[in-house]
């Protein structure tokens, strides 16, 4: 189980990444205009490195939604190698069967 406050952690940058994707997204999107003055897009940038550093997305990592490991991470099922196979060992997860040969 991982630490508490790391996954508390990673809940608080996911909604700091939520609440601050419009202002980001339009802000960039001023940014990265070739057509603005260099002096607007400049500000745009000032003010983007103003937002939280937590705000980024690129600063999320995915976490089993179970025990909260970082490593090892199944996107599709959203959980780590040690409990997908404890679920399918015990046959929670449908269709998945543990190989033996």
């Amino acid at each position: 189980m991982a630490k508490k406050a790391m996954v508390e952690r990673e809940l608080k940058r996911q909604r700091l990444v939520a609440q601050y994707a419009a202002k980001r997204a339009a802000l960039k999107e001023i940014a990265n205009d070739e057509e603005r003055s260099m002096e607007d897009r400049f500000k745009a940038r000032l003010k983007l490195a103003k937002l939280p550093r937590n705000s980024s997305p690129s600063r999320l990592h995915n976490r089993c939604q179970l025990t909260g490991r970082p490593k090892a991470y199944y996107r599709k099922l959203k959980m780590s190698r040690i409990k997908l196979r404890d679920l399918a060992s015990n046959g929670q997860i449908p269709g998945m069967v543990k190989s033996s040969w």
